[in-house]
């Protein structure tokens, strides 16, 4: 039985007077996490990340006062590093 969709609850009671809000997705450690354990959240997050410090570096990438291969070591290193930060752990189909 999925806890999250068990009888409706919305809640968990960890004792202590303490509840657990139950929720589809989170955020853990910069990584979308989804209670079905795909990662379609996950790559979404990163795409938007990659698109962010895209944007923040145009104006260094469009410079032609820097060379095409600093741009592409920029690109490499900034854009598409963050986009791809921990693939490695999401699931194949």
């Amino acid at each position: 039985m999925n806890p999250v969709t068990s009888a409706g609850r919305t809640s968990v009671d960890i004792g202590a007077s303490a509840k657990l809000e139950l929720v589809d997705k989170f955020c853990y450690l910069g990584d979308m996490l989804s209670v079905d354990g795909d990662a379609d959240a996950a790559v979404e997050a990163r795409i938007q990340i990659g698109w962010n410090k895209f944007a923040q570096l145009v104006p260094l990438l469009t410079n032609n006062d820097v060379s095409l291969i600093m741009r592409e070591r920029l690109y490499s290193s900034c854009v598409r590093s963050s986009m791809l930060h921990g693939s490695e752990t999401w699931p194949v189909r």
